[in-house]
């Protein structure tokens, strides 16, 4: 008997089945984040107190002026009630000035 007649065999399901969702228009985006406002989007999994602040200085280099809303301000998206953080997420933006958000999620 050989290594491949012990290996499991898996079915194979096609991941391209048609949308359930109707497709939407995207929003615009910022031609340059110099002077912008970034809030920081995270779940507390996956190593975001590393790799957020070098997104943060990589950033500032780039874009002279650029600010940050820290994901410590904005709390954490894990295991929200998604409706109500659907809910309540515009509105926590704006109260803090974002133009555009990086939302980070562990694996």
């Amino acid at each position: 008997m050989t290594t491949a007649d012990r290996e499991p065999v898996y079915e194979v399901v096609w991941p391209l089945a048609p949308s359930a969702a109707a497709p939407t228009a995207l929003a615009s985006r910022s031609p340059d984040l110099a002077g912008k406002t970034i809030g920081e989007l995270w779940d507390y999994l996956f190593k975001g107190e590393e790799i957020f602040p070098l997104i943060r200085r990589a950033l500032a280099q780039r874009y002279p002026g650029v600010r940050f809303v820290d994901y410590e301000t904005l709390g954490s998206t894990h295991g929200r009630d998604e409706a109500e953080l659907a809910a309540t997420l515009p509105a926590l933006l704006r109260k803090h000035g974002c133009d555009a958000v990086i939302s980070a999620v562990g694996a």
